[in-house]
This record gives structure tokens, C-alpha cells and sequence, in this order.
């Protein structure tokens, strides 16, 4: 095909509301040749550390075992990659919990501030920018790379409030980017802002027309994915509409400004924002993505993973503690869960205009802001890889010796092509990327 996605549009005069959903088709890919392949990030976040006795494989290589907080990944295990021996060491202002979440992906030190937390010294914001938003502004300085959006971030659950332990990415020093937990204010985003509920109830109906002037014209498995468009809309719009009908009712009690009472949503959540990170993915929205679980010292009570206890509370109790064990490792389990429902959503999705699925271009990297609740400790953060997007080589448990995660941050950035030789505080960058990934 010898059109421009520009004469594509005007030729079958669509609308600029259909374009959305047309971005992402194979047919639009084959009339830019100039598009590189395509290469995406994931990171999830979930916080208070894991059971290390349930999370880390025992062995090292390619022949291991997934221990019960990872089992969900089992169908993946030939994608999946443990990186054992890993350490946040900045160190500086702030509590573990606050350098946890805030150097987790900057890699540099908190500034000074006035937000204390735990028995350390108050701190501020972070430094320096997150290694998801470096990635996605050397994606978006290129034309065969650049998206409408660069990157989007998700959010579950996340508190309003704007402090060190609710922010992970920043796109630049003292600047934290706010995560979205609202799956249908992302939508809005996603697929157009609207004034008034009626236009975002017919948004479907809007572009209707348009897309069958598109179905006309392209081949099978681009009417096979305005198919999943359509369907995934009209999905959304249905459970706008129950939403709008459970507003009717009772009015919502008066509660705490910024304290959010939707803790039993959470797993609805994820699932709705999940599928709307797949959905942006396959219509090429971005490639850059991050999801974040409550926030750093989240307090969820997970009751529909057999849990009541709040989750902070329970990750302080003592090794110990076996029944205290049990209910942390049945935490991790659901996040991973909801991991390998992202992955598979991934791995179900055809990649527009390429072989293989959005989990082959896609890598995705789960971590949290300590290694172990109670002891409050920076070793051995849990970075779990899921899916080739980056080539690095998966299907394998490694274990480091006190490796500073700013060589992982680096790692990830050379597989997207862009070869910085420090990120974050240099001092903890000597040995470049970390070895043995590819």
C-alpha cells in the first residue's frame, strides 16, 4: 500500500474521532515504512516488599522452580525472567519506604524536604527523571518511534494525595507525574475528551460510519481488530452506564477529603485498566507504560485473596509469625495474578503489522519498593521480567551479588536502543548494564 495514514484519512474522508481506533491497524503500519519495530515497557508496582522464602526461586539458570507467590506466571515461565541479588543503594533524605518508591526508577537521591516518614530524616520529591519517562522522550524525539501519547500511567487505587510515597515516575527533577485510578478518566483520555455524558456514551455511535467506510477498504485482520475496538467500547460504555445508574441512588456519605472508599474495587480496577493499557498498546498509543498498586506503604485490605488484615500492617509482622507469612505471600500471589493476566491479555493479542503478539515486543518488569516488609530492606527488590520486548534472554532465575538496580535501569534503556553510559546518581552506575540479560 502506497498511502500515507494523511491520504488514508482524507481519501475516505474519516472523521477525527474514528482516527483513535485506526492508529494501531496493520494497514496503517504497512503505509509507514518508516516505522521501526515496535519495542514497549511495562512497569508494575506493587508495595511492602515480598516473602523472600515464597518468592525467589532456589535455583539458578535455566531449570528452576516458580515458588508459590509466582506460580501464577507458570504459562509464561519460558518468558519470564527472576533477577535475584538486586539493591536500591541510594541512599540519602527519606525513610526506606520513601527511597524505595521514589528512587525505584530515577535511581538518584530524594531531595530535601518536610514529608517525614518512619524514624529517618523528611525529604521531598526525587532528583532526577524516572528511567520510564528518559525512555519515552528518546522514543518520542524520533518520528519512526513517536506515539500519540509517548506514555500513559495507570494507576490502582492510588491516593490523591501528592507526596514521595504515592509517585513513582517523573519527568524530570522535583517534577512527579501523577498516575490515573480512574479506568474511565483514562478512557476519556484515551479515546477523546467529552463535555457531557451523553457524548461519551455514543462515542461508538459517533465513529460508526467511519468505521465501516474502513471496514470496505482493508483486509481481514484489520476488520478483525476494529471488531475488538468496537466491542471493547461498547463494553466500556455499558459499565459507564451502570456506574451513572448506581449514582442515582443513595447519596455517597460524607468522607474524608483524598481517602478513596473503593478498596473492594480494586480487583475490577485492575482488570478495567489493564485491558484499557492492552487496547492503547495494540492501537500504538504508546509503548511506554507503567502500573502502579496503591502506593508505598499501601494499606489495601485484600479480602477477595482470603485476607483482612491492612496490608502494611501485616508485611510489619516477624518471620515468625506463620500465619503472617501466609497472608503476605496470598497478597504477592494476587499481584502476580494480575501480572500474568496482563501478560496474557499480551500474549492473546496478534501485533498489528508485525509477527508474533504485543508480548513478544513487549517487556514487562514487576518491582516493588523494598525487598522485605519488616526488616524494611533495600536488597533484594523483586524484579520479576515478563516477554521479549527488549531481547533480553528469559526462561531463567539469576542471581547477582549486590548489584545496583541503576545498571538494571541502564540495561533497560540499551535495549530500547539508547546507550547512556550513567542514569541517576553515576557513582552507582560502574560496571554499565547489568550482564548476562541478553
Amino acid at each position: 500500500m502506497s498511502l500515507t495514514r494523511r491520504e488514508f484519512v482524507r481519501d475516505l474522508g474519516i472523521g477525527a474521532a474514528a482516527v483513535p481506533f485506526l492508529t494501531g491497524l496493520p494497514v496503517f503500519a504497512n503505509a509507514t515504512p518508516r516505522r521501526a519495530k515496535k519495542q514497549r515497557l511495562v512497569v508494575m508496582f506493587s508495595p511492602n516488599g515480598v516473602v523472600p522464602s515464597t518468592f525467589w526461586p532456589s535455583e539458578e539458570g535455566a531449570t528452576f522452580t516458580l515458588k508459590e507467590s509466582l506460580t501464577p506466571l507458570e504459562p509464561f515461565k519460558d518468558k519470564v525472567l527472576t533477577l535475584h541479588g538486586v539493591n536500591d543503594k541510594v541512599r540519602g533524605d527519606g525513610d526506606s519506604h520513601m527511597r524505595g518508591i521514589g528512587c525505584l526508577l530515577t535511581g538518584i537521591e530524594l531531595y530535601p524536604g518536610n514529608i517525614q516518614g518512619g524514624s529517618h530524616t523528611p525529604a521531598g520529591w526525587a532528583k532526577g527523571i524516572s528511567m520510564d519517562q528518559e525512555i519515552r522522550n528518546f522514543l518520542q524525539a524520533k518520528e519512526e518511534t513517536k506515539t500519540r501519547f509517548g506514555s500513559l500511567e495507570f494507576g490502582v487505587m492510588v491516593p490523591e494525595r501528592a507526596d514521595t510515597w504515592t509517585r513513582m515516575s517523573y519527568a524530570g527533577a522535583n517534577k512527579p507525574i501523577a498516575p490515573i485510578s480512574d479506568p474511565y478518566q483514562m478512557f476519556t483520555k484515551m479515546y477523546g475528551s467529552t463535555k457531557d455524558k451523553e457524548a461519551l456514551k455514543s462515542v461508538l455511535d459517533d465513529v460508526k460510519a467511519d468505521l465501516e467506510k474502513v471496514r470496505a477498504k482493508v483486509g481481514a485482520e484489520d476488520r478483525r481488530i476494529l471488531e475488538e475496538h468496537a466491542a471493547f467500547v461498547r463494553e466500556m460504555e455499558q459499565q459507564l452506564k451502570a456506574a451513572e445508574t448506581r449514582k442515582d441512588g443513595p447519596p455517597a456519605p460524607q468522607l474524608e477529603p483524598g481517602v478513596k472508599d473503593d478498596n473492594e474495587n480494586i480487583p475490577k480496577i485492575s482488570k478495567m485498566q489493564i485491558d484499557l493499557m492492552v487496547h492503547a498498546f495494540a492501537a500504538d498509543f504508546c509503548r511506554i507504560s507503567t502500573l502502579q498498586y496503591t502506593n508505598s506503604v499501601g494499606q489495601a485490605r485484600m479480602r477477595w485473596a482470603g485476607v483482612d488484615e491492612r496490608h502494611h500492617e501485616l508485611s510489619h509482622k516477624p518471620d515468625s509469625d506463620k500465619p503472617a507469612q501466609e497472608q503476605l505471600t496470598k497478597i504477592n500471589k494476587w499481584f502476580c495474578e494480575q501480572l500474568a493476566y496482563l501478560a496474557k491479555r499480551l500474549s492473546d493479542t496478534p501485533e498489528p503489522g508485525a509477527e508474533g503478539t504485543l508480548l513478544d515486543h513487549t517487556t514487562i518488569v514487576w518491582t516493588n519498593e523494598l525487598g522485605q516488609g519488616n526488616s524494611h530492606t533495600l536488597n533484594n527488590i523483586p524484579f520479576v521480567l515478563v516477554g521479549g520486548g527488549l531481547g533480553f534472554k528469559t526462561g531463567r532465575s539469576l542471581k547477582y551479588k549486590q548489584a545496583a538496580h541503576n545498571r538494571l535501569l541502564l540495561s533497560l534503556a540499551h535495549g530500547f536502543g539508547h546507550r547512556l553510559e550513567t542514569f541517576g546518581n553515576p557513582a552507582l552506575c560502574a560496571g554499565g548494564p547489568l550482564q548476562d540479560l541478553t
